[in-house]
C-alpha cells in the first residue's frame, strides 16, 4: 500500500498497477539484468519520448543517469518529427532548411511523492545544461548531449517556426496533488530557463503514477474512443471487411479522435501512413490559409479526406465506439486541422471513410490506393512489397529463441505482448545488412541516406536470398542482448556495426557469396549454427570487441570509428578474403 503523500520525500513505494507496467517492460526490453532504479529510468525515457515520437528506438540512447548526470536522468532531442541520437544522425535527417527541435528532459523517481528538493535539483541541472561554461561536471552521456544540442544551436538560422522548445518530464510512482510549494518550485525553474532566451516556450510536467499508468496504456497503442458520426452512410458488405461507412464529421468531432487527454497530438494514429508530418511545405501551407479564410467553409468539397481504419468498431445510431485505429491517410490533414483547431467551428466538415478490418492484405491496398493522390517515395512503400512480406513470413517459420519479428509495418506488432528486442524494423535490418553484408558499417549511421538508396538493388532485392537477412537480424539481436545485459560496455556501441560486420567474418571467413545465389544459403547456416549456441554466441561476440578494440587503439569516439578506414582496417585484422568497395562503386 502507498503511504501518504508528501510533497517533500516519501517512502519507496510503488502501487500494484504501476509495478505490473514496469515488471511488463523490463520484461519486454531485457532489462532484467539492471537494478531496479535503472530499470524505472528506462521507462520513464520510454514514456517521456514516446509522446512524441511513435517509432521504434532504444531508451539506452535516452538514459544519462550515472556518476556527475547533473540530476538529469534523460534527454532526448526531437528534430522534425525525429529522435536524433548524436551529431550524425543530425547531418544525416532531411532538414528542408527547417528545423523544429523539441528538448525533452527526464528525471525519474520511483518514490510515492513529488521531492522538492530533486526537482529543484533537476531544474538546476536542465539550466546548467545550456550554460557556455557549466558549474556541474557531467558524465560523458551529458557531454555528449550537449555536443548534440550545441549542434542544433549552430544551425538557429533554421528556426523558422521558432526556437526549440524545452520540456522537462518529472515522473514519479507518486500523485501530484498540486502542491503550492512545488508549484512554486517549478515556477521558479522555467522562469530561469526562460532568461536564457532560447526557447520558444518552456514545459514542465509532473506525473505521478495515475499519469504514468495512462502514458503506458497510451504508449501500447491501446486508444479507444466514442464520437458522433451522423453524417456516416454504411457501405454494401465488402469481403473481409466487418463494416465500413462514409461521410463526414464536424472538425471538432474530427480532433476528438487524434488529440490525447493532455490536448497534445498522438503520433502513434499515424504509424501506418507512408507518409510523416512534412511540415508546412506548399500543400499543408494551403489547407491552413483556406482554414483560415472564408473558404474554410468549402473545405469538405477541397478535401481528400481521412480514411481510418480499426479493429474494432461498434456503432449505436449516430454514437460509434472505436478502437484500435490508425489514420492510414490524412496525417497532414489532421496536423493541420490541429494546429488551427482555436480558429475551427462546426462549419469546418471533414470527409471520413471508416473501415474496420483486421486483413492485413485489405490494409495494404487501402493503404497504397490511398497515399498515391500525391507523391510518395518509393522506399516509404517498401513494406507493402511482395519481398518484404516474404520476408516477414520467413522470420515467421522460426520459433522458440530462435523468432524474431520482422516489422514490416510500424507499429504492427506493438499490442502484442511479446519480447520487444525481438522486433527488428525495416531501418534495422536496412543498416545491419549494410554492415554485415556490403561491408560498409561506417555508411550505416553516418550516411544511411546513401544506404536507403540502395534498397531494391543492394539491399532487399526481390531476387535477394532471405537467410542473410535473418542472420543480420539475428546477430542484431544477439549483440543488443549484449550490451542490455551488461557483457559488453556500452563504450562500443559506437561501433556496434563494426562489431556485426566482425561477427560474420569471424563465423564464417569464406568468400562471400552474391545475395542471390544458392551458395548463401549454406553461408548462413554456418553462421546460425554459431548464433543459436550461446556460449559460441558469447565467445564470437567476445572475439569481435578484441578485433575492434585492436583496430580502434582505444579510442571508441565515433569520430575514429564511422569512417572508412577503420573499417578497412578491422578488415584487415580479420583476414577477411573480400575488399571493400571502392567509393565509385558504393556511389553508383
Amino acid at each position: 500500500m502507498i503511504a501518504p503523500h508528501n510533497s517533500y520525500g516519501g517512502l519507496s513505494a510503488v502501487d500494484r498497477i504501476s509495478e505490473a507496467l514496469l515488471k511488463e517492460f523490463v520484461e519486454g526490453n531485457n532489462l532484467t539484468k539492471l537494478k531496479e532504479d535503472k530499470q524505472f529510468e528506462h521507462l520513464a525515457a520510454y514514456l517521456a519520448v514516446r509522446r512524441f515520437y511513435s517509432d521504434q528506438f532504444d531508451t539506452f540512447d535516452v538514459v544519462t543517469g550515472a556518476g556527475d548526470d547533473t540530476s538529469i536522468d534523460g534527454f532526448a532531442a526531437l528534430v522534425n518529427g525525429r529522435l536524433i541520437a548524436d551529431v550524425d544522425e543530425l547531418d544525416e535527417i532531411d532538414r528542408g532548411g527547417t528545423l523544429d527541435v523539441t528538448f525533452v528532459f527526464i528525471q525519474a523517481e520511483r518514490s510515492s511523492g513529488f521531492d522538492g528538493a530533486k526537482i529543484g535539483n533537476f531544474g538546476t541541472g536542465a539550466v546548467d545544461f545550456f550554460k557556455p561554461e557549466p558549474k556541474l561536471r557531467r558524465n560523458d552521456h551529458i557531454k555528449e548531449a550537449v555536443k548534440l544540442m550545441n549542434a542544433i544551436y549552430d544551425r538557429g538560422n533554421e528556426f523558422k517556426k521558432g526556437n526549440p522548445v524545452c520540456r522537462l518530464e518529472y515522473i514519479t510512482t507518486g500523485k501530484w496533488l498540486d502542491d503550492e510549494a512545488l508549484l512554486g518550485r517549478i515556477a521558479i525553474i522555467k522562469e530561469d530557463l526562460e532568461k536564457l532566451n532560447q526557447f520558444e516556450r518552456v514545459e514542465f510536467v509532473p506525473s505521478g503514477a495515475v499519469q504514468l499508468q495512462a502514458l503506458y496504456r497510451q504508449a501500447q497503442n491501446v486508444i479507444e474512443r466514442n464520437f458522433k458520426f451522423d453524417k456516416a452512410e454504411a457501405l454494401p458488405a465488402i469481403p473481409n471487411v466487418q463494416e465500413s461507412y462514409i461521410g463526414y464529421m464536424p472538425a471538432s468531432e474530427f480532433l476528438k479522435l487524434v488529440v490525447n487527454d493532455d490536448g497534445d497530438i498522438m503520433p502513434v494514429l499515424f504509424l501506418e501512413n507512408p507518409r510523416d508530418w512534412l511540415d508546412y511545405n506548399e500543400v499543408n501551407l494551403a489547407i491552413s490559409e483556406t482554414l483560415d479564410s472564408e473558404s474554410k467553409t468549402r473545405f469538405v468539397l477541397m478535401n481528400n479526406g481521412v480514411t481510418i481504419i480499426a479493429s474494432e468498431l461498434r456503432p449505436k445510431g449516430e454514437n460509434f465506439f472505436i478502437g484500435g485505429y490508425s489514420i492510414v491517410n490524412g496525417c497532414q490533414t489532421s496536423h493541420v486541422l490541429f494546429d488551427a483547431k482555436d480558429q475551427l467551428d462546426d462549419t469546418v466538415m471533414i470527409p471520413v471513410r471508416l473501415i474496420a478490418t483486421q486483413d492485413e492484405d485489405v490494409i495494404n491496398d487501402i493503404i497504397k490506393a490511398t497515399n498515391t493522390q500525391t507523391e510518395v517515395k518509393d522506399e516509404q512503400f517498401f513494406a507493402l512489397r511482395k519481398f518484404s512480406k516474404r520476408l516477414e513470413e520467413y522470420f515467421n517459420t522460426y520459433a522458440g529463441d530462435q523468432r524474431l519479428f520482422y516489422e514490416r509495418r510500424t507499429g504492427q506488432y506493438a499490442r502484442l505482448n511479446i519480447e520487444k528486442t525481438r522486433i527488428i524494423n525495416a531501418p534495422t535490418l536496412i543498416r545491419t545488412c549494410a554492415a554485415m553484408f556490403l561491408q560498409e558499417p561506417h555508411r550505416a549511421t553516418k550516411n544511411y541516406k546513401d544506404t536507403k538508396r540502395k534498397v531494391g538493388k543492394e539491399i532487399l532485392a526481390d531476387e535477394h536470398r532471405l537467410e542473410p537477412y535473418y542472420v543480420a537480424a539475428l546477430a542484431y539481436y544477439k549483440l543488443d542482448l549484449a550490451f542490455r545485459t551488461r557483457r559488453i560496455d556500452a563504450a562500443y556501441k559506437s561501433a556496434r556495426f563494426h562489431l556485426l560486420m566482425a561477427m560474420r567474418i569471424l563465423a564464417n571467413n569464406d568468400p562471400l557469396p552474391r545475395m542471390n545465389e544458392n551458395k548463401m544459403e549454406g553461408y548462413c547456416k554456418d553462421i546460425l549454427a554459431i548464433l543459436w549456441d550461446k556460449d559460441k554466441t558469447e565467445a564470437l561476440i567476445a572475439s569481435a570487441v578484441e578485433i575492434i578494440e585492436n583496430a580502434a587503439g582505444g579510442d571508441l569516439n565515433r569520430d575514429n570509428i564511422r569512417i572508412e578506414p577503420f573499417t578497412k582496417s578491422v578488415l584487415t585484422a580479420l583476414g577477411s578474403p573480400e575488399v571493400i568497395k571502392d567509393e565509385a562503386e558504393a556511389a553508383g
